[in-house]
């Protein structure tokens, strides 16, 4: 450069994994219509519980993407924030999830479905591709990742 000249090239482009957090409590109860009763306490054990039970549940949600070179964020925290009360806080918090949200009224509510539903709301107000993963903690020992695979 001379005479002090300003660079006008354009970064190269970054990929970035950026990450957020959110907590929501709901009860549920496993069981599968497909099975008899005794195979539900069977499988499920106290998880089977007629009365169901509950969890605090915590969700990472990650995307992936480029940085924008004009405002520097791969997505607005405020956007992504918004989305995730509507998918999570809205549809799950404080809910029943096997009589309060109907995509689990004939779906047991694992851990696996609460991630798959999680992925396939967030799925349809992202832009495509954006959405990396969906991690779910059942408890401090159960979590269960979704890719979308």
């Amino acid at each position: 450069m001379e005479g002090g000249e300003a660079r006008s090239e354009m970064p190269a482009a970054r990929v970035l994994r950026v990450t957020r957090v959110e907590s929501f409590c709901a009860a549920h109860r496993l069981h599968s219509n497909l099975l008899s009763a005794e195979d539900n306490k069977r499988i499920f054990g106290k998880c089977n519980n007629p009365n169901g039970h509950g969890h605090n549940y915590k969700v990472e949600v990650t995307l992936r993407g480029e940085v924008n070179p004009v405002t520097g964020m791969v997505i607005n925290i405020t956007e992504l924030k918004e989305h995730l009360q509507e998918v999570i806080m809205n549809q799950l918090d404080h809910k029943n999830l096997d009589k309060d949200v109907p995509y689990f009224a004939n779906l047991v509510s694992t851990t696996e479905n609460v991630a798959i539903y999680i992925w396939e709301n967030l799925q349809t107000r992202l832009p495509p591709n954006l959405l990396y993963e969906v991690k779910v903690y059942e408890t401090d020992k159960n979590i269960v990742v979704y890719r979308g695979e």
